[in-house]
């Protein structure tokens, strides 16, 4: 418990992402993290997004975390111990069971922020029968340009076991991209978002609503249509498109 570690970039970013107007979170939904050194600073359990405050957050260690993810004899009681700071007004304070998450990110690449919400719209596809491809093709530019290229990860109970799959399937997209993704979508779940910037954070957070709803619109108006390979093939090999992504994005 180290609220002199919470920047206000942090506190700006999780307050924004709880306003109620934005539909990404409800109660204690989310959370929240930002590197610093080998630690990251990451919301606290059972704690609101909207009115957070620096007493909210939990400074963890990655390493430790990410050793647990990767011992096949760690348990979630394990877990829970690693997580728990100490105790305030007589309960324990404990860094959000998700940070598994946050620490998985930081594993394979230093991201400086990253945002896990539950946005309404994202989370009814990603419930849907067709959620392992309902983001696997871009249907507008704009949405390639900030989103990139989604990751989807199945359902797991969060904890360990979402941590592990998580990690995985991170390290898995890593390789073949050789970047990590801006966006992962988390099957029955939620999106993360990962970010150099609050600002890009906020960027693919919304986009990926708007994504969301554009495609459940297009399915009441008949169908899904796609870019397609050929109409985005070599955007990613253009500078234009690199430069305006890492400055939206924050992928730099």
């Amino acid at each position: 418990m180290s609220p002199w570690q919470v920047s206000a970039d942090l506190l700006a970013l999780t307050r924004w992402l709880g306003e109620p107007e934005r539909d990404l979170v409800i109660l204690s939904e989310g959370n929240t993290s930002e590197q610093v050194g080998d630690a990251i600073v990451v919301k606290a359990s059972g704690s609101s997004m909207r009115t957070a405050t620096p007493d909210d957050f939990v400074t963890v260690d990655v390493d430790p975390l990410v050793a647990l993810l990767r011992d096949p004899a760690a348990t979630q009681d394990d877990l829970t111990r690693a997580l728990t700071a100490g105790e305030a007004e007589g309960r324990p304070v404990r860094a959000s069971v998700e940070s598994l998450v946050h620490a998985a990110v930081r594993a394979v690449a230093p991201m400086r922020f990253v945002a896990h919400t539950h946005p309404t719209d994202a989370v009814a596809l990603l419930a849907s029968r067709q959620a392992a491809t309902a983001f696997a093709e871009p249907v507008y530019t704009d949405e390639l340009l900030i989103l990139g290229r989604p990751l989807f990860v199945p359902y797991a109970q969060p904890g360990i076991e979402l941590g592990r799959l998580f990690l995985a399937s991170l390290e898995i997209h890593v390789a073949e991209h050789g970047e990590p993704p801006s966006l992962v979508l988390l099957g029955n779940h939620g999106i993360v978002a990962l970010s150099q910037t609050t600002e890009g954070a906020e960027a693919v957070s919304l986009m990926a609503v708007k994504s969301a709803r554009v495609r459940l619109g297009a399915r009441a108006a008949g169908g899904v249509a796609p870019l397609g390979a050929d109409a985005t093939a070599h955007y990613f090999e253009r500078p234009d498109f690199a430069e305006r992504r890492a400055h939206l994005a924050g992928t730099e």
